[in-house]
């Protein structure tokens, strides 16, 4: 579906059907669905403001109204979540355009980009490019925020670079989420209760009330099983189901009206099977024209695919990976635990010419991390559930944030400091399969001659007597040392690591300021710096059984230097260690740390030339700090002994991201309309870029030369392409964001989004600040659009709650809609990964009691079923080369190619009641 057709099916939504509108009552609270209306902060300010889609945020640290915020910042409420169908971030996407939060491997991986930007792969060691916030509190990490939420007050969604406002910096933007308060003057609550297909329940509830006069307490609790939408047709399961709960506890403290303690306690445990993978692409491409690039050809058979066949393997989503079967080895279909939990303690206290807001918290997040790495029914590769595969944070925060007035009300000022102490841990227990050896040997004579005749799975080396001979015909004297290598990489089963332990210390302080200057009644000039320390201290042990690769590297190391058999020595050995998994390793460790500091900060000039239109401009400057590949495979070249015989911790260290941004804009109110429009322009540095690429995880620096590199930026070596000149920011997104709001009548509302983001790559790309030459496996980057930046991206949504007559009841007509135009899912950039344009529709209808004091509600998330990819993999170890590959440099291009899918169609009944 092409982007033309899809824009006109969200604005026939959105304008062709006026029974199908949003409630737009007195308050914004009950006009909620667009993503740019959120619920007001408090029951009080939501009863004082009588203009639809001016409500009351809290982005700035400060309480004003959207429409006065002269920052990019989209807000949305509980009840718009609430009809959308939205538990966690990632639902969040159909609400706000700017917006996309995927999975990969786990739920852990969670990746949020905002206008394109966002921190790429499954690596803990990268932090977010986007922060979420839960509460005033920093999430280590993006996955935290694929938990159930509870019920939430509202979510902000700041876009651009931020730092001059809270604690955490990100590069990209934050997402913050503020829960519902307790109730300090009756007690209340609701609960709640879904059943859809595949098996879906869900129940939800909070208790809430008064302790004392000066004390009240909140209550919210969720539970939800779901079956899975992936059968494994190996081991007779359902994959990517729910199986989880979640409860919050907080306490309300108010002595007087200077001064709050608000208490809060949450933990969630998932016990999920997540994630699985289809197959998407099983073809061959060869270059028909040597020579002459640009084409390519597709062969009859996959050497790779009939190897794993002969093997056992089957291949049940192989032309229609959407019926979503998929097959893991029998007995490694696991299901993996998450533990996330902690507290915080926020204090506001009115000092009379101040304000001052503590916020101390603490938490604890572990992942389990067993699987079956490759996603085949052939034992390739694995990470057994023996407790030594899991990702861990013990995070300690501590914000305090000083606020008032001066030059009599002239001057808002904001004054704050931030430290976080983060302890991370991950352990990785990765090894070859019981398979692994055979099918290694038979993908290497398959490269020798893809005949299939050669072949033989059960005999060493995957070698038939017809193999032997041919390959004493054609390496002569050398065959030998090729069948010797051959036989020994054979062996090569269940072997690798069993406990690799990557620790991670960080320390960060920062300091910060914020502040308004009323230049005129009308003029204003807002002026925020920042400066960040980080340091982080890193080490590994490794512990590995992998003695086939040390006997390899023992046997095909002088032969590196050999002419004849160079590049099939150093083939064997990548196969025999890849990703530097070698009993040399084992009981080594590794140690180095970084130390870093950073000016960041902000510049806002804005007017308001009427009361109803403020028109701004801005400049920020935005920081990520670097970091470590917690992933022993960027240690080096696998087939080199000098990589595991002295590893270098630096081989494993990032550098620091930074943003340069500027933005103009404007935001129009009125009774009946809204509508807030940005133009952007995002310059990054040393952008940090993490790819698989089938075989091991890559991160680099991605920075663009002032100097030509003659291409090498584009070419199939790791040799040529460093820059002897100025190395320049690597990324740049600009566009345009547009959000709009209709509400024509007390029940009745319509909101629209429409953003444009060209984010691309610079030319003449190189990968970190010292100019080192672009890994070959990023050749296609150069010029190009980064992955999972969709140029286009609609958002409608329309309610409609009309009353029944005088008997206090009403109706729910609800929908909303999300078009995303054509994009690339992997972060190399290879044309089988790439996902076509496609169009979202999630849909309500329901009656409600009066006052809403009881509803039942049918929905539909996904109403259309469309079928999209969240992301596409090199399948791992099963191949190599893509169609790029074929076409930029010939040869053969055998990868086979994986992918994660989205959710399918969901539908249900919720019962839900409040008192």
């Amino acid at each position: 579906m092409r982007k033309s057709a899809l824009l006109l099916s969200v604005a026939a939504i959105a304008f062709a059907a006026p029974a199908i509108a949003q409630e737009a009552a007195a308050t914004p609270q009950e006009a909620p669905s667009a993503a740019q209306e959120a619920a007001p902060v408090d029951d009080t300010a939501a009863a004082d403001n009588s203009e639809q889609g001016d409500i009351l945020i809290t982005a700035t640290r400060r309480s004003e109204r959207l429409s006065d915020v002269p920052i990019a910042v989209s807000a949305v409420s509980q009840e718009a979540l609430q009809n959308s169908g939205a538990t966690d971030i990632r639902q969040l996407s159909q609400l706000a355009p700017s917006l996309l939060v995927s999975s990969t491997g786990s739920e852990a991986n969670a990746s949020a980009r905002i206008r394109g930007i966002g921190t790429v792969g499954d690596n803990p060691g990268l932090e977010s490019s986007v922060a979420v916030f839960i509460d005033g509190v920093y999430r280590s990490r993006t996955g935290s925020g694929l938990n159930d939420l509870g019920e939430v007050d509202r979510i902000e969604i700041l876009r651009g670079p931020q730092g001059t406002l809270s604690g955490r910096n990100a590069s990209a933007g934050t997402i913050n989420i503020i829960t519902k308060s307790p109730d300090m003057n009756k007690l209340g609550g609701y609960a709640e209760a879904t059943y859809g297909n595949y098996n879906n329940v869900r129940v939800a509830g909070a208790i809430t009330g008064p302790i004392s006069e000066t004390l009240g307490f909140r209550i919210d609790g969720v539970y939800n099983r779901r079956d899975g939408y992936y059968y494994d047709v190996t081991n007779n399961t359902d994959y990517n189901d729910r199986n989880r709960y979640f409860v919050r506890g907080q306490l309300l403290f108010e002595p007087s009206s200077d001064l709050t303690v608000r208490l809060l306690a949450d933990y969630t445990r998932r016990n999920e099977k997540c994630c699985g993978a289809v197959y998407v692409d099983l073809r061959q491409k060869t270059d028909p024209t040597p020579g002459v690039p640009g084409d390519y050809a597709v062969s009859p058979n996959n050497p790779i695919v009939d190897i794993m066949k002969s093997m056992g393997a089957v291949f049940p989503s192989a032309g229609d990976p959407y019926n979503r079967r998929i097959a893991n080895t029998p007995g490694r279909a696991y299901s993996n635990v998450t533990k996330d939990y902690g507290g915080s303690a926020q204090i506001d206290y009115n000092l009379g010419g101040a304000s001052l807001t503590s916020i101390t918290a603490y938490r604890e997040y572990k992942s389990g991390g067993a699987s079956d790495i490759d996603y085949s029914n052939l034992d390739i590769g694995y990470r057994a559930d023996d407790g030594n595969n899991y990702r861990q944070f013990h995070t300690f925060t501590q914000e305090v944030r000083l606020n008032g007035e001066a030059l009599g009300g002239k001057l808002n000022w904001l004054v704050g400091g931030y430290y976080s102490r983060e302890d991370l841990q991950v352990v990785d227990n990765l090894q070859f399969g019981s398979q692994y050896g055979a099918f290694a040997a038979c993908r290497a004579v398959a490269s020798i001659n893809p005949s299939a005749a050669l072949r033989n799975p059960t005999a060493p080396g995957c070698l038939s007597p017809i193999g032997i001979g041919a390959v004493n015909a054609t390496l002569g004297a050398a065959a030998p040392v090729v069948i010797g290598a051959l036989n020994r990489l054979s062996t090569l089963n269940n072997l690798g690591s069993t406990r690799d332990v990557y620790n991670q210390n960080s320390e960060n302080y920062a300091f910060f300021t914020h502040n308004i200057f009323k230049i005129t009644d009308r003029l204003s000039f807002t002026a925020g710096l920042r400066y960040t320390h980080e340091r982080k201290n890193f080490d590994a042990t490794f512990n590995n059984n992998n003695t086939v690769c040390a006997a390899q590297q023992a046997a095909l190391a002088p032969y590196l230097t050999n002419v004849q058999l160079a590049s099939t020595a150093a083939a064997l050995l990548t196969l025999t260690c890849t990703g530097n998994s070698s009993s040399t390793l084992n009981g080594k460790t590794i140690k180095d740390r970084l130390s870093e500091g950073e000016f960041t900060g902000t510049a806002v000039i804005s007017y308001k030339p009427i009361d109803d239109l403020l028109l701004y401009g801005s400049y920020s400057r935005g920081y990520k700090a670097g970091g470590y590949n917690l992933d022993r495979s960027d240690l080096g070249l696998a087939y080199l002994p000098s990589t595991t015989a002295s590893p270098n911790a630096a081989q494993l260290r990032f550098d620091p991201e930074t943003v340069n941004a500027f933005e103009i804009g404007f935001k129009y109110k009125s009774r009946q309309f809204t509508l807030n429009v940005a133009g952007f322009r995002q310059e990054f540095s040393n952008f940090q870029l993490n790819t698989f690429n089938g075989t091991n995880y890559v991160v680099q620096n991605i920075g663009s030369c002032s100097k030509t590199l003659n291409g090498a930026d584009r070419d199939a070596s790791a040799t040529t392409g460093a820059c002897t000149g100025k190395v320049k920011h690597g990324v740049v997104s600009q566009g345009v964001e547009v959000e709009a709001g209709l509400y024509p009548a007390r029940n009745f509302a319509v909101n629209l989004g429409y953003t444009f983001t060209d984010t691309k790559y610079q030319k003449k790309l190189v990968g970190s600040e010292a100019g080192e030459a672009l890994d070959p496996a990023l050749f296609l980057l150069s010029g190009q659009q980064l992955s999972n930046a969709p140029r286009h991206v609609v958002t409608a949504s329309a309610s409609w709650t009309p009353d029944i007559g005088d008997t206090g009841l009403s109706a729910l007509f609800y929908v909303d809609g999300r078009m995303t135009s054509d994009y690339n899912t992997g972060s190399d950039l290879f044309v089988e990964k790439e996902q076509d344009g496609f169009f979202l529709l999630n849909a309500r209808i329901g009656l409600r009691g009066d006052n809403k004091s009881w509803s039942i509600e049918a929905w539909a998330q996904n109403l259309l079923d469309t079928q999209y990819t969240q992301v596409a993999f090199n399948a791992p170890f099963q191949g190599a080369g893509s169609i790029g590959q074929v076409q930029a440099f010939g040869g053969v291009g055998n990868q086979v190619f994986s992918a994660f899918l989205a959710e399918p169609r969901t539908y249900g009944l919720t019962l839900r009641t409040r008192f």
